[in-house]
């Protein structure tokens, strides 16, 4: 089944809009016809992108500054979504910490739990009753390779991704001949462009840059897999790697490799 056709009522939503994918996401679709409803919490970088994408591509594009990791600062949204006709909705905001859980803070912890679980499944448990009764709509869930293995040093991450991971995945045996896509896309390190070596951050450096995957091409190849309902994208030499990795290698071997990697990405955390 094709991506819903865009229309002067419907609406495509993307969260996370304000950076990184999900700002490609709404550029591409945009460049594909689609009005948007971009969430993200920096309003007035979302009004920037607002003035370009309709100057370019001559659709509509909605500002919603909201906090998604507050139940309350989001309930309004929420409210609103289930009574638009929301066409494409892609699930991208995410936050992500490093270290031992014990050091962190749980606020923070907390926070993460909600941005990457709890307002995902909010914002689809919103608006899938529209699409279904329409039978037509489409759903990108961005979830992680990390969301494949237990990874100590990234638990909060990694347990967040992997619900979402495992909810996207049995949402789509549920809605089979719905009209109703579901696309899961599960990337590793992703980034804008290249960078220079002199403005490298800590995970810049740990990461060689061919495991580096460019934002416009992923939000490209995810919007087509959507279109043709493909169950998992996932771009990327790493990503692609660590689901193998996660799929076929014990998880007994698995969690010290990558729980020594993420321990140095907390490291370099802490030291910036």
């Amino acid at each position: 089944m094709p991506l819903p056709l865009p229309t002067a009522t419907n609406r495509a939503v993307v969260t996370g809009a304000s950076s990184g994918i999900g700002m490609a996401l709404a550029a591409e679709l945009a460049r594909r016809g689609h009005s948007l409803i971009v969430v993200a919490r920096r309003g007035e970088v979302l009004q920037e992108l607002k003035e370009r994408l309709e100057s370019q591509f001559r659709v509509t594009v909605e500002v919603r500054a909201c906090d998604l990791s507050d139940p309350e600062k989001r309930a309004p949204l929420l409210e609103e979504l289930a009574g638009r006709e929301i066409s494409i909705l892609c699930n991208n905001a995410g936050i992500a910490t490093f270290g031992p859980v014990a050091a962190l803070d749980p606020h923070y912890e907390k926070s993460q739990v909600q941005v990457n679980a709890v307002a995902c499944h909010d914002l689809v448990l919103a608006v899938l009753p529209g699409m279904v009764s329409r039978r037509t709509g489409a759903i990108l869930n961005v979830g992680s390779a990390a969301g494949n293995m237990p990874i100590p040093n990234n638990a909060t991450y990694a347990a967040t991704k992997a619900f979402l991971n495992t909810f996207s995945e049995s949402l789509r045996g549920e809605l089979k001949d719905s009209g109703v896509n579901v696309t899961l896309l599960a990337p590793g390190p992703v980034r804008i462009e290249e960078i220079v070596e002199e403005d490298k951050t800590f995970v810049d450096r740990l990461v060689p840059d061919r495991f580096w995957v460019d934002t416009t091409y992923t939000a490209r190849v995810s919007l087509d897999a959507l279109a043709r309902n493909k169950m998992r994208v996932v771009p990327g030499p790493l990503g692609q790697a660590m689901s193998v990795a996660g799929n076929y290698t014990p998880r007994r071997v698995m969690a010290p490799i990558v729980g020594r990697f993420y321990a140095k990405l907390g490291e370099g955390q802490a030291e910036g």
